[in-house]
């Protein structure tokens, strides 16, 4: 049986009275791409910023990589890479000095970050636009450098979330061929949160969340089986009862 990369147990979080994420039970094996669907608000984000060690649970329990993310925070750090909605790279300094910068942050020799950068900036498309700052590049691009970041270190694990968040198609179809041809190399997991179900159907299994629970779980085909409908968005509507452009409360 593959090994679990991802494990949470009741996991809940709560913001004053409100419940972002309520009891999730979830298990992510390894080298699964795996996908959360869900509406704006539905707890996508809380669920990644508790699982990537930025947020501390209200009730419950997760592991990530083998590391209790409450108790072990630092060694799940090591072993996850995360994409964030918005760049978080400085727009005013080159793709080189932001990866290089990344390298000085995970403390790895020059040895080892020189030939990482040079191959990431490669597989990335990124090779003749190192030396730009980062605000001359487009969003596709932009969004391509963020991965590259967050590959620098060989994670065991990468969270994705919403990656395409104000992309146009093209760049969404760009992105993808990346992330595809990043997961045959690498064996990588992928966890994804979108919003978009054209993004899910290529899931190994896809969660479906609305208002903090999880309301659905399996392979993309399974869902739309037992449901018996002829799409995720379908199924999302048969789970909750209100469609997925609806805004959650999470």
């Amino acid at each position: 049986m593959t090994a679990a990369a991802i494990e949470a147990r009741g996991l809940g979080k709560d913001f004053g009275s409100i419940r972002a994420l309520d009891q999730l039970d979830l298990d992510v094996r390894e080298g699964e791409f795996f996908g959360l669907l869900g509406p704006n608000g539905a707890g996508k984000t809380t669920t990644v910023h508790l699982l990537a060690t930025l947020l501390a649970p209200t009730r419950g329990t997760a592991r990530v990589g083998g590391h209790d993310v409450a108790r072990d925070d630092l060694a799940v750090r090591r072993v996850i890479g995360l994409v964030f909605q918005e760049t978080t790279l400085d727009r005013d300094l080159t793709v080189q000095e932001n990866l290089r910068f990344a390298a000085r942050l995970w403390n790895l020799p020059g040895r080892l970050a020189v030939p990482r950068i040079e191959a990431l900036v490669r597989q990335f498309g990124l090779f003749e636009r190192r030396a730009d700052p980062v605000r001359t590049l487009s969003g596709g691009m932009r969004r391509a450098a963020d991965l590259a970041r967050g590959m620098l270190h060989e994670p065991r694990v990468l969270f994705l979330d919403e990656p395409t968040a104000g992309l146009d198609p093209r760049a969404r179809r760009s992105l993808w061929d990346l992330i595809r041809r990043l997961r045959q190399a690498s064996g990588l997991t992928v966890f994804l949160t979108t919003h978009y179900v054209e993004e899910a159907e290529p899931c190994d299994r896809v969660a479906v969340m609305d208002h903090g629970r999880l309301v659905a779980l399996g392979t993309p085909a399974d869902l739309k089986r037992t449901t018996g409908v002829g799409s995720l968005e379908e199924v999302f509507l048969a789970r909750t009862g209100h469609p997925l452009a609806e805004t959650g409360a999470g």
